[in-house]
This record gives structure tokens, C-alpha cells and sequence, in this order.
């Protein structure tokens, strides 16, 4: 039974994993082309981040949830500690570009696990036996995986690790969380995270395009504490 409600996260790492190898046979592009297609993915990161941010609709607590998790997240140093895991990475693989290991394994594993999709696919493969969001995103994350493995490299073969554990765990969740949330409750922390998890993709189009240097990881814990926040101020209403 619950290999049957992960078959859609099993499916979405694959994806990821076997469209990254594929990548990273085929990075013997020209630079030129294979910056044009980095700016071209990171424009389409952005407007993806901007279309998901809007979704939010209580901007004070994204504000709270921000600035909270950026706290936290730089108390725990998650951007720091998750370099440190793409740069032993780069050893294990006998890379010698590390420091693209680290970017890609991180890049890609906050691309591919704060969509909307990423939330409310597991839910939907748990709670209804529905899989096809859920294929609808390997698919996207298959090509993204592709194009950004041909550019960054091997280290975003190992973001489908996170991915699996991520989504799995939503989905072995969900029947409980079925139990005791209300579907309102429900849409408004999925439109919560929507908006965290769209302005986290905005800022790592910007940070590709060398806008802005943003240690977008150190941010995660927003994630979290925008739930916490979404339920506190229902019961308070």
C-alpha cells in the first residue's frame, strides 16, 4: 500500500536523477550557449517565483516567516552545512569543480522540493490515489534537471535524494494530517507556502543571474514557520 501512494514521488527522483546523468553527458555545449541557456532558465525561475509569491495572502506572515527563518536558519548555518555536503560530494566524485557540485546539489534540491506541486502532490497521491500532479512534475523537473546538470554539473543527480525523502514524507503524513486539519486550513497553508517557496525560487533565478548573493537555504526554516504562524492566527480569528 504505501509503495502504491509513492509511486508518483519514486517516479519524480527518477526523473530527476536519470534527465541530471543525461545532462551531464551533454555538456560539451559551447559556453556561449550554455550561458544563454543558464540566463534563460534563471528568467524563467524568476517569473515561476513571482507567479507562486502572489499566491500568498496574508503578507504579514510572510514578512514574519522570512525574517524568522532567515534567523534561524543562519543560527543552524543550513546554507553553510549544505555546501559543505555538495563539497563532499565533489570529493566522493573525484570533481574538481566543488564549488559547482555544492551550487548545483543546492540550487536544484530547493528548485525541485518548494513548488506548490511538491506539497500538493504527495497530498494528492496519499489522499485521493492520484498521481498525475505528481507526474506532471517529473516531467518539468526531468527537463529543468536536464538543463541545469548540462551547465552546473553532477551534483544535481543528488538532489533527487531530498526530493524522494521530502515528498515521501508528506505522503506517509497525510492521511494523518487528513485526520485533524480542515480543508480551508489546508488551502491556506498550501497558499502560505506557495508564496515562501515562490519568493525562495525568485531569489535563486537571481542569484544564478549574479543579481543579488542571497544564502537562500539559510531561509528554509520559513517553510516551517509560516505553517506554525497560518494555524496560530486561525485559531486566534
Amino acid at each position: 500500500m504505501r509503495r502504491e501512494m509513492l509511486l508518483g514521488t519514486i517516479i519524480n527522483a527518477a526523473a530527476i536523477a536519470v534527465a541530471s546523468l543525461i545532462g551531464v553527458r551533454i555538456r560539451n555545449v559551447p559556453e556561449e550557449i550554455s550561458k544563454l541557456i543558464m540566463q534563460a532558465l534563471s528568467l524563467a525561475l524568476i517569473v515561476i517565483g513571482i507567479q507562486m509569491a502572489v499566491t500568498g495572502e496574508n503578507f504579514l506572515i510572510i514578512i514574519i516567516s522570512l525574517t524568522s527563518g532567515a534567523l534561524l536558519g543562519s543560527w543552524l548555518q543550513i546554507d553553510e552545512r549544505l555546501n559543505q555536503l555538495g563539497q563532499w560530494l565533489g570529493t566522493k566524485i573525484g570533481k574538481n569543480s566543488q564549488g559547482n557540485v555544492a551550487q548545483a546539489f543546492v540550487s536544484s534540491t530547493l528548485i525541485f522540493a518548494t513548488g506548490a506541486m511538491a506539497i500538493i502532490g504527495p497530498l494528492e497521491a496519499a489522499l485521493r490515489g492520484d498521481h498525475s500532479l505528481l507526474f506532471t512534475k517529473s516531467s518539468i523537473d526531468g527537463f529543468s534537471a536536464l538543463i541545469i546538470s548540462s551547465t552546473l554539473g553532477i551534483g544535481v543527480f543528488f538532489a533527487a535524494i531530498p526530493v524522494f525523502l521530502y515528498q515521501a514524507s508528506i505522503t506517509l503524513l497525510a492521511n494523518q494530517i487528513d485526520a485533524f486539519v480542515p480543508n480551508m486550513l489546508m488551502d491556506m497553508i498550501i497558499a502560505e507556502i506557495t508564496c515562501i517557496g515562490g519568493i525562495l525560487i525568485l531569489a535563486i533565478g537571481l542569484n544564478l543571474l549574479n543579481v543579488i548573493n542571497v544564502k537562500i537555504a539559510n531561509l528554509l526554516p520559513s517553510l516551517v514557520i509560516v505553517v506554525l504562524l497560518v494555524v496560530s492566527f486561525q485559531r486566534l480569528l
